[in-house]
């Protein structure tokens, strides 16, 4: 905590709140970090019950992703305040976990959006990589019905299933379009030169032309 506690940047700071990430500890020196400590599930425990955002963070690279239960991470993910928090613990730790497949079930449906954001990220992750078993046009079903409205967060991993439906899955393709088109989500949202918009129908259609042209 005294060397995470040396670390800490102002500018940095500023940064990271104004993306709702409370700590100022630039990301490549806690990589580093990190590398040099290694894997160490106790550590990673200790750090995770401090509460500390920077310390957490530190605790999702070095913990053994595997090594959790599955009601020890449905708490942890309840417990992550901060967005940088919560997205590493989804990509860097239940992704990697035996229980990601029930977890991805049991947090879609959860009533608070932030926990249901974190189920979409794992259906999206399905949706890429073992998309068997999943329904598609009932995934389209809900997008097109609760998209629209959802909180900003949700929104955000339902509109990135929709995107990944339309890219991997040529036979959904018109119709994850026609609905991004129809609901407008992030049809406005500002884009860096050279950066894919995260609009749909942008979207889906400039991976599928640069995959084509490979």
């Amino acid at each position: 905590m005294a060397e995470l506690a040396g670390l800490e940047d102002p500018k940095a700071r500023a940064v990271n709140e104004k993306h709702g990430d409370d700590h100022g500890v630039n990301l490549s020196k806690l990589r580093a970090l990190a590398k040099r400590l290694k894997t160490q599930q106790d550590l990673a425990r200790g750090l995770w019950e401090t509460d500390d955002t920077a310390a957490r963070l530190l605790a999702l690279l070095i913990c053994r992703p595997k090594a959790f239960e599955r009601d020890e991470l449905d708490a942890m993910l309840r417990e992550a305040r901060t967005p940088k928090v919560h997205d590493w613990l989804v990509n860097y730790v239940v992704k990697k976990n035996p229980h990601a497949e029930e977890l991805r079930a049991a947090w879609s449906a959860d009533e608070n959006p932030v926990v249901a954001s974190a189920g979409w990220a794992l259906t999206t992750e399905r949706v890429e990589k073992k998309p068997e078993g999943l329904n598609l046009s009932a995934l389209l079903d809900i997008i097109e019905a609760e998209m629209k409205d959802a909180p900003d967060r949700l929104q955000w991993a339902m509109n990135h299933c929709l995107a990944q439906i339309g890219i991997d899955h040529a036979e959904h393709r018109t119709r994850a379009m026609d609905i991004g088109e129809r609901l407008q989500v992030l049809r406005d949202y500002p884009t860096s030169p050279g950066c894919t918009s995260p609009f749909a129908p942008d979207w889906i259609t400039e991976i599928v032309r640069r995959r084509q042209a490979r």
